[in-house]
Parts: structure tokens; C-alpha cells; sequence
């Protein structure tokens, strides 16, 4: 073939590549910094664990140590030399006002309720995939599944909205049907808040209970089914107790999702469902006095909702529990 190169190239190339290397691994400088390293099992280890563990430092508890520290400020950004004096005041602001700890209570309310509604809607899904679709069509169900959430949140929000607005599908279908001769008021409410976020974050639940569910041998089932045990008796006995760890995972998952998230309320929401992220945003948007107030209230969401989410686990994830 004209052009082609001789038939030796490629091993000529190749002996200079590993000439190359040989020089470079026989070089005092390696030998002494990554020779030392990689001839070691502790140095190869220490520097497996250096990218995750410089990862979780910067990007993880950097941002929430930088957090914590404002909220003990008096002041940020610090406009004179003398700097910000530490103070617990911005603290005091939430306790002392009742005003902001109500949307508190109402997002921890609220979470719950959608982490309740999201298991109840999602895991009869993750059993049908897991358990009734045959094996080799399992992964492509799951495709079909995960491809509405490739879109942003603010694309799948706006989509709810086409679908719940006044000339939107879920109207329209119910007018074609002769069901309704005047729009129903489906949005800026309760309905559609828990609607929206429940199709945000229900992929957070499926994928756990999915992976629970999908290391149940199914022989068991069948055995059980052997012995006269009905769906019933087989699902509250068998299935739901060995699912157990994907229900804590998934619930966990979407009840820290839930609890913090901000775009969604803005977008469908209204005046009456005001959350927590909402109240700690007007901190940051206005004055920038305020902002150590705001970060003190992110902190005090933090450490509620991880405290009630270990809780749970603690509880449901780690104890022997007996479904019966």
C-alpha cells in the first residue's frame, strides 16, 4: 500500500519508547522521589488515597469549613483593617425570631413527606425492573429510565410546568376527555412543589432500591412460594427485609436532596410554600452585612438534616429489624 510505513517501524518505535522509559526509571531523580513511591506497597497506597482524599478536603469540607467560619463572623466581606471580631449573635438571630424557624420546621415537614411519597411511587418501578423484566433487558429499561435526567434541573422544572399549567398537557388531556370545562389550578402550590421535586430526585431512590432489590436471589422467592407463601407474605417477609438497605440509602439520599433544594420552589412555588433555602437565599441577595447570618442558618440546616439522616440510618439501617 502506497504510503504505508516499513513493517519495522512500529518495533522501532516502540524499543525507542522503552529505551526512553528505561532512562527515565534509571535516573537518580526518579529512583529517589517516585521510585522510592511506586517500589513501596505504603507509598503506592498513600498516593491511591491522596486524589480522593485531596478532593473530600478541598472541594467537600473546604466549602462547609469556609461556611462555618463566616457564620461566626460579625461581619462579611471585611471593609475595614481591624478585621471581623467572632460572635455568636448571628446564631441568636434564628432562635431568637420565630419567624425564621417556622420555614425550618416546614422543610423538614416537607422533606419527609416527599422522601415517603418518592419510596411509595418508586420502589414498585425499581421491582419491576429488578425482579419481573427479563435480565437482558434490565440495563436498557434503566436507560429509559435515566434519560429524562441528562437534562438540568431547570430543564425538568420548566417541563413540569408545561405539563401542570393552565393550557398544559395534564388540562388538556382532562378537556379533550370532556372531564373538566374549566382549567384546574395545578401550580404555585403545594401539588406541584411535591410533584416537581418528587420527578427531580426520584432517580436518587430508584438506582438503591434497584441494586437492593436485583441481589435477591430469586430462587428464594420461588421457594418460597413452594411452601404456599403469598405475594403478600413473600414481599413483607422476604423482599421488603432484604431490600432494607437500598429503603435507607435511597430515603437517605432524597431527604438530604429534598431538604436543601433551592431552584425548584423559586420556579413552583408560592407565596405559601416558602422553605428554608428560600430564607437563608434573601440573606445572601441582599445587604452584604448579612451574609454571616446566612451562612449561621445554612449551618444550623446542616447540621439538622445530617443529624435526622444518621438518625435514620442508625435506626432503621444498622438495628435487626423484623418486618413482620
Amino acid at each position: 500500500m502506497s504510503g504505508a510505513p516499513p513493517s519495522g517501524a512500529p518495533a522501532r518505535a516502540n524499543a525507542r519508547y522503552a529505551g526512553s522509559w528505561g532512562r527515565l526509571v534509571a535516573s537518580p531523580t526518579y529512583r529517589n522521589t517516585f521510585g522510592r513511591l511506586f517500589d513501596s506497597r505504603t507509598g503506592r497506597l498513600a498516593l491511591l488515597f491522596s486524589v480522593p482524599a485531596i478532593w473530600l478536603i478541598v472541594f467537600d469540607l473546604g466549602p462547609v469549613f469556609q461556611l462555618v467560619r463566616i457564620s461566626l463572623m460579625s461581619q462579611y466581606p471585611i471593609v475595614h483593617e481591624g478585621g471581623s471580631a467572632l460572635t455568636l449573635d448571628n446564631f441568636r438571630v434564628f432562635f431568637a425570631e420565630p419567624l425564621y424557624f417556622t420555614p425550618l420546621i416546614r422543610s423538614v415537614l416537607f422533606a419527609f413527606a416527599v422522601t415517603a411519597v418518592t419510596l411509595l411511587v418508586v420502589y414498585p418501578v425499581a421491582y419491576y425492573i429488578a425482579k419481573i423484566v427479563r435480565p437482558e433487558n434490565r440495563t436498557r429499561a434503566l436507560l429509559l429510565l435515566l434519560i429524562p435526567f441528562w437534562a438540568g434541573e431547570i430543564i425538568r422544572t420548566y417541563s413540569v410546568i408545561m405539563l401542570l399549567a393552565n393550557r398544559g398537557a395534564v388540562n388538556f388531556a382532562l378537556r379533550e376527555l370532556e372531564l373538566i370545562t374549566r382549567p384546574i389550578p395545578m401550580l404555585y402550590n403545594y401539588y406541584s412543589l411535591s410533584f416537581g421535586i418528587v420527578y427531580l430526585v426520584c432517580l436518587y431512590m430508584l438506582l438503591p432500591l434497584y441494586s437492593a432489590l436485583e441481589k435477591i436471589p430469586t430462587p428464594l422467592l420461588h421457594a418460597a412460594a413452594d411452601l404456599g407463601a403469598g405475594p403478600f407474605t413473600r414481599f413483607r417477609r422476604i423482599v421488603l427485609p432484604l431490600s432494607r438497605d437500598g429503603i435507607v440509602s435511597g430515603c437517605s439520599l432524597v431527604f438530604l436532596t429534598t431538604i436543601g433544594v433551592f431552584a425548584t420552589p423559586i420556579l413552583l412555588g408560592g407565596p405559601s410554600t416558602g422553605l428554608f433555602p428560600e430564607t437563608i437565599a434573601s440573606f445572601f441577595h441582599g445587604a452584604s452585612d448579612r451574609w454571616p447570618v446566612g451562612a449561621a442558618m445554612s449551618v444550623v440546616m446542616l447540621v439538622l438534616s445530617l443529624g435526622i439522616a444518621g438518625m435514620f440510618m442508625a435506626i432503621v439501617g444498622r438495628r435487626n429489624v423484623r418486618f413482620m
